[in-house]
């Protein structure tokens, strides 16, 4: 009797160790950000889901040519799906180091002897949202590039030590020797990326332009695409440099003192009734953004130039002056790359630094936003994917997975199609239940990938709104109505069978009138 319960709790223990081990294991090689609702979403883009009664294919080249049924879908999960930001996840994916660099694909990165031959630095100034940071990563990343980490001194103990995991994981990125305790509008983010600078002008990677990244960026050009624009530039930098309005003037033309304030940021530069001198060196000031694509020699002349040094040293009782130190140096005449300052000045269209999506601008210079906005500024939905990759900028802000988790994983895999890298995969699989997976469910899905809405948007810019409704209404009624049994029809759980009515504009964005129609599908979708 007494042999057989020891016996019983050795094989207790048997199964709660291997239990634990399995967790372990989980944990550490499929990291998940819990959801509601039974639904997860994993660092890699995928969804799954535990309650078996539907499953949500998203095809994110319908999403790209504004298929309605896919973009109805990718709207029924960002209602349904609430992402929880989670840095210890990322820490535990990247504590050995092995498996996350084979897990994420680090290691299989394919790369161009043009590429190789032209190798960039990134400062990447971020403090929370780790799992964002990894992806941002993951998506510039090329092992003959260099890249700096720069993470706030106010950051978290879970995200410090995910970017330090990443750094000791990757041979090519490094954390910046000197953190900053970065304060919004203040000197000191402007610091953090001359840290960076200057470690990097200090590595052994000879790059030949460097590019700052925050953690609400993403790329929408691979790094094949970036080298062979970078090569066109000739030396010169791409970044806004414009001339400064009365109102933002002001940001300079008197001292700002650093005061604790009682809302978001809590300290900002407060404006003071203290006028300032003119700038050092009959110094023009332009304004611009933070943002900057800079080429080495440019870097390694501000580095030492005593006018560049005195500049700095002058703006850093200003009002945001990474908004305009980089813009003003580059009017100065004589330095690497410089802009006269005759010349008509460079907003941020002309600029393919950053798209940004200004919410007083949407309907005139852009389609509307279909995610959310953050203090004016747009925070990209799955709607807008077709017009941020052809919109001809490099990089976009602003992105974030709680916002909308389909619109990051799209873009992702159409950097991968771009990259061709081993292991592609056309699709995401948003599953809530028991994903199919037999070979005729991967058959269907590449076949009905061929069959997507491929309506020439772009050529016909010309032609009235009117009749471009009308020639979207006609193609959609022939390619969604003309089978019954057509996979182009979305069944629910129910067996209900929507069939969504025209609402793919030949724009790049759908126009107001059929966006409630998408939302319609959207709520069968979500019911």
């Amino acid at each position: 009797m007494t042999r057989r319960c020891v016996h019983q709790a050795r094989h207790r223990c048997f199964l709660l160790s291997l239990s634990l081990l399995a967790v372990c294991l989980l944990k550490l090689v499929h990291v998940k950000v819990t959801l509601r609702d039974g639904i997860y979403y994993d660092v890699a883009g995928g969804f799954s889901g535990t309650d078996g009664a539907q499953a949500y294919d998203i095809n994110c080249t319908g999403v790209y040519e504004l298929d309605p049924v896919e973009v109805g879908k990718a709207l029924a999960i960002k209602r349904k799906v609430t992402v929880n930001v989670d840095d210890d996840g990322t820490v535990a994916l990247t504590s050995d180091c092995q498996t996350f660099v084979t897990a994420r694909g680090y290691g299989g990165v394919p790369v161009s002897e043009a590429e190789r031959g032209f190798p960039l630095a990134y400062s990447m100034v971020v403090h929370k949202n780790a799992p964002m940071v990894e992806r941002i990563l993951h998506a510039i990343y090329a092992p003959h590039n260099v890249y700096c980490i720069h993470y706030d001194q106010k950051s978290s103990p879970a995200f410090r030590r995910a970017a330090q995991n990443l750094a000791r994981c990757l041979p090519n990125v490094f954390i910046a020797s000197k953190l900053e305790s970065v304060e919004y509008a203040h000197i000191s983010r402007l610091n953090a990326d001359l840290n960076c600078l200057s470690d990097l002008l200090r590595s052994e990677v000879k790059w030949r332009y460097v590019i700052n990244l925050c953690g609400q960026d993403f790329p929408l050009k691979s790094n094949g695409e970036l080298v062979s624009e970078l090569k066109q530039l000739n030396g010169s930098n791409m970044l806004e440099s414009s001339r400064p309005s009365k109102l933002k003037r002001r940001r300079f033309s008197f001292r700002h003192e650093l005061k604790n304030v009682p809302y978001e940021y809590r300290r900002i530069p407060v404006k003071t009734a203290a006028p300032k001198d003119a700038p050092p060196h009959g110094i023009e000031v332009f304004i611009g953004s933070a943002y900057f694509v800079l080429s080495r020699n440019f870097v390694e002349h501000v580095s030492s130039s005593w006018v560049a040094k005195d500049f700095l040293a002058w703006s850093a009782d200003t009002y945001s002056p990474d908004e305009h130190f980089w813009a003003s140096l580059v009017r100065v005449p004589g330095v690497p790359g410089h802009v006269a300052r005759s010349e008509a000045d460079i907003s941020d269209l002309r600029s393919k630094t950053r798209l940004v999506k200004w919410n007083y601008l949407e309907g005139n210079l852009y389609p509307a936003c279909t995610g959310e906005h953050m203090r004016s500024v747009c925070i990209y939905g799955a709607a807008e994917l077709r017009w941020l990759l052809n919109y001809g900028h490099w990089f976009a802000n602003k992105f974030d997975p709680r916002v909308d988790p389909v619109l990051i994983r799209c873009l992702e895999e159409k950097l991968m199609e771009k990259r061709k890298a081993p292991g592609y995969s056309p699709n995401i699989n948003i599953t809530i239940g028991c994903a199919k997976t037999t070979q005729q469910t991967q058959q269907d899905e590449k076949e009905d990938t061929i069959q997507r809405m491929k309506f020439p948007v772009d050529l016909l810019a010309g032609v009235s709104q009117a009749e471009l409704e009308r020639l979207a209404h006609n193609y959609m009624e022939d390619l969604l109505y003309s089978n019954p049994d057509s996979p182009e029809h979305l069944v629910l759980s129910d067996s209900t069978q929507v069939r969504p009515t025209c609402c793919t504009s030949a724009l790049p964005q759908p126009p107001p009138s059929c966006l409630h129609r998408i939302q319609r599908t959207a709520r069968l979708l979500h019911q």
